[in-house]
C-alpha cells in the first residue's frame, strides 16, 4: 500500500507540522450513495483523499499503452489545477475558490504534471504547476508532502519525476546551493547496520534513519532523475547491485544502494511486506509494484522478475479492491520491465483499468471529429494503432514522452 495516497489529509497535516514519521492509514474510502462523483472520473470509490492521484496515473497509463483517454478525463485533471498552479487531493466543485484553508500539496501537484506533460496540449498548466514546486522547494533541497512539512523521501522523488517530465534538471532546480539529489542522498542510509543502502522516509525524532522500502522504491527512481513511468530497457544489468560507501555518495550510487537494499528485501518472498505502525504482517502489492520499477530503473531486471512474477499470481484481488491506481502502478510495473500488461499473470490490466471509469477514445471517435490538431498527437495515435495492429501484437507500448525543452 502506498502510504501517501491512501491518508492524503493525515499527510498533509504530519508533514506540515514537520512529523518524522510516515503518516497513519485511514481506511479506504468506499462509494457514498449520498454524494454523486464526477463521471470523468475514474475509481468508484470517494475521492476525497485521492481524486487527483489516481485520475493522474490512470491518464499516464493509459498514455503508455497507447490508449487515447477521454477528453473529459483529461479536462477534469486540468480542471482541478488552482490558480497558483497547485492541486489539492479532490475539488468537489473547481468553480470554487482556491482558499487558504484548502489543503494544496506537492506530491498531487507532481502527479499531474507527468500526466499532462505526457498526454501534451496541457504545457501552460504543467510549467505553472512546476513553478508551484518550485516556491515551495525547501532549503535543503527536497520536498515535503505539504508546502513547509520537512523534506520526504517520496516526495522529494516523485516532483523529480515531474521537473523531467517538464524538461527541467533536477540539478538546476536549487534552494540556495541545495538541489533535490542532495536532499535524497541526506535520507540514504549507509552500508553498515540494519537497512544497509535503503533510504529513509524522513529522519525519527532524534534525527536517525531508518529504512523504509516504500520510500527506497521511491528513492531509487528520483536518484536516478525518472518519473513514475519507467522506459524498458533502462538497463540490462545481469549482476545484482551491491551496497557501496564511499563517502557522501552520488545519486547514482545512493539508487545502486538503494536497489540493493530492495533485492535483499525481496530475495525469501518475492514481496515486500507491510510495515504501518498496528499492522499485521501481510503482502504490500503497491510496494512491490514500485520495487519492481526501481529494480528495472536501475537496470536490474533480472532481479525484478520474481517479484513481478508474484504479482501476477497474486495481485488480482489487491487490484480490484483498490482501483484504478492499483492498476496503473501494475501497468508501470509490466512496462518498465518489457512484459505485455494485456497478459499479466492471464489479466488483462489495461481493459481492467479502463473499466473503473469513461471508456476510451477511439481511433473512430477520433475520425468523427476534427483531426486537424497542432501537435498532430490524434494522427500519430491513429498511425501507430494501425500498425499494433498490422503487426497482431495487440497493444502498443509507447516510450516515455519525449522531454519538453526547458
Amino acid at each position: 500500500m502506498n502510504v501517501r495516497r491512501s491518508a492524503a489529509a493525515l499527510a498533509a497535516a504530519t508533514a506540515v507540522i514537520g512529523a518524522a514519521t510516515a503518516p497513519a492509514v485511514a481506511a479506504d474510502p468506499s462509494p457514498s450513495a449520498s454524494r454523486a462523483f464526477p463521471s470523468a472520473l475514474y475509481g468508484s470509490t470517494d475521492p476525497t483523499y485521492d481524486g487527483v492521484w489516481r485520475q493522474s496515473l490512470t491518464l499516464l497509463a493509459q498514455h503508455t499503452v497507447g490508449v487515447k483517454s477521454p477528453a473529459e478525463s483529461v479536462d477534469w485533471l486540468a480542471g482541478q489545477q488552482c490558480p497558483n498552479g497547485a492541486f489539492a487531493p479532490y475539488r468537489a466543485d473547481p468553480a470554487e475558490a482556491c482558499g487558504a484553508k484548502l489543503m494544496v500539496d506537492t506530491n498531487n501537484t507532481a502527479a499531474a504534471v507527468q500526466a499532462l506533460a505526457a498526454l501534451g496540449g496541457h504545457d501552460a498548466a504543467a510549467d505553472k504547476a512546476v513553478a508551484w514546486l518550485k516556491s515551495v522547494q525547501n532549503k535543503d533541497g527536497g520536498w515535503g508532502y505539504a508546502p513547509g512539512g520537512a523534506s520526504d523521501t517520496n516526495s522529494t522523488s516523485v516532483v523529480v519525476g515531474a521537473l523531467t517530465a517538464v524538461g527541467e534538471k533536477p540539478t538546476d532546480v536549487r534552494k540556495g546551493e541545495q538541489t533535490p539529489y542532495d536532499a535524497l542522498r541526506k535520507l540514504a542510509l549507509p552500508c553498515d547496520g540494519d537497512g544497509a543502502g535503503a533510504f529513509a522516509f524522513q529522519p525519527d525524532k532524534k534525527g536517525e534513519l531508518a529504512a523504509n522500502a516504500d520510500a527506497t522504491a521511491a528513492g531509487v527512481v528520483g536518484a536516478l532523475g525518472k518519473g513514475l513511468v519507467v522506459r524498458p530497457g533502462s538497463g540490462t544489468r545481469t549482476d545484482a547491485a551491491t551496497c557501496t560507501d564511499a563517502g557522501a555518495p552520488s545519486p547514482q550510487r545512493a539508487a545502486a544502494n538503494g536497489a540493493a537494499y530492495l533485492t535483499k528485501a525481496l530475495a525469501k518472498d518475492g514481496h515486500l511486506k507491510s510495515t504501518l505502525p498496528g499492522s499485521t504482517d501481510q503482502p504490500d502489492n503497491g510496494n512491490t509494484a514500485d520495487a519492481v520499477v526501481a529494480l528495472a530503473a536501475q537496470g536490474q531486471v533480472a532481479q525484478a522478475k520474481k517479484p513481478l512474477q508474484w504479482l501476477e499470481q497474486n495481485s488480482a484481488a489487491w487490484a480490484a479492491k483498490s482501483g484504478p491506481a492499483a492498476y496503473a502502478q501494475l501497468i508501470f510495473a509490466a512496462h518498465a520491465t518489457g512484459t505485455d500488461p494485456r497478459d499479466f499473470g492471464g489479466a488483462d490490466l489495461v481493459q481492467q483499468l479502463n473499466a473503473t471509469g469513461p471508456a476510451p477514445k477511439t481511433a473512430t471517435d477520433d475520425s468523427a471529429g476534427d483531426t486537424d490538431d497542432s501537435d498532430g498527437g490524434d494522427i500519430w495515435w491513429m498511425v501507430g494503432a494501425g500498425l499494433a495492429a498490422g503487426a497482431g501484437i495487440g497493444f502498443l507500448i509507447s516510450g516515455r514522452n519525449k522531454r519538453r525543452k526547458p
